[in-house]
């Protein structure tokens, strides 16, 4: 068996997965504030999965972690983990004594790409792209996720596609984040709702103009974010995932809008369907954890065995 960790803000998603990549238990449990607290949330969250699922500490044989924040290319450091109150944490070097098994460390949003590609099937090539309080995606093709240089691969969020914009927290203006991002909208928005975004597009539907502006942006910004994923990698198929996408079809439709008036103006767009390689992820989904727990199982974390 091998272990993948998701680690969120408020909560850790942890999974099981055998030979054959199928996910065998699951549970979530909260996560920690701080370097100790992360450290003591992912030493428990796998021991509190091997006794739900009777796993013998010899029966799991890697331990994957996928983490918010910058990992460092080659290694299994995360740096400004801002959510998690975290500046600064070799995860393998923490919990990696008290688990007694190799630890892998990725970015959350690589090792959700490498769990979307597995959950889709494993073959041809996917541009993933997370829809949160941010937006950024990761890249996979026969299995190897691409991380680029420098680690950056995947960064469309920070993407400027309207110099005259809002402002992006990168310091740029009109980012793909900045107007589609939950947490721009959210700051934009500024009223107070436990789901910003869905207060948004129900205020959009009720005809608020603010509403629906940022609604706009947000569909101007999933499209353009696709537009890049295809036209840089040519991948097969995008895979939208993350909070926002809870939306469903009130988001995918107004995406599709997006496309599909780009379309009509361009025979060149009209080519490349792009409203035909747009999904949506399950709701759900363990895409994270999976792809933690596969990239923690590879011999070479430059490559994420998609099927085990």
């Amino acid at each position: 068996m091998k272990v993948g960790l998701d680690i969120g803000g408020t909560k850790t998603d942890v999974v099981a997965v055998d030979d054959l990549g199928r996910i065998t238990a699951r549970m979530r449990v909260a996560t920690g504030w701080g370097p100790d607290a992360v450290t003591a949330t992912v030493i428990e969250a796998v021991r509190a999965l091997a006794a739900q699922a009777g796993l013998t500490a010899s029966a799991i044989r890697s331990v994957g972690i996928g983490i918010p924040g910058q990992v460092e290319p080659g290694t299994t450091r995360v740096v400004h983990a801002v959510n998690l109150g975290v500046d600064e944490l070799d995860l393998a070097e923490a919990v990696g004594p008290a688990l007694g098994v190799p630890v892998h460390v990725e970015n959350d949003v690589k090792a959700a790409a490498v769990g979307a590609y597995a959950l889709h099937g494993g073959s041809g090539s996917m541009g993933y792209l997370n829809l949160g309080t941010g937006i950024a995606a990761g890249i996979v093709s026969d299995g190897v996720l691409w991380r680029g240089a420098r680690g950056t691969a995947g960064e469309v969020g920070h993407i400027s596609v309207d110099p005259a914009g809002p402002l992006c927290r990168c310091g740029q203006r009109g980012c793909i984040e900045a107007l589609g991002g939950g947490g721009s909208i959210a700051q934009r928005w500024g009223r107070d709702a436990a789901l910003p975004v869905l207060d948004v597009f129900d205020a959009a539907d009720a005809g608020v103009a603010l509403a629906m502006e940022l609604r706009s942006g947000l569909a101007r910004a999933v499209a353009a974010a696709v537009r890049v994923l295809v036209l840089t990698a040519d991948v097969d198929v995008v895979v939208l995932g993350g909070g926002v996408t809870a939306l469903g079809d009130r988001l995918m439709g107004d995406v599709a809008g997006e496309l599909a008036a780009s379309a009509e103006t361009s025979s060149f767009m009209r080519s490349l369907r792009l409203e035909e390689r747009v999904e949506l992820l399950p709701a759900g989904s363990p895409a994270a954890a999976l792809g933690a727990a596969l990239i923690g199982a590879s011999r070479d974390p430059e490559e994420a065995l998609a099927h085990g």
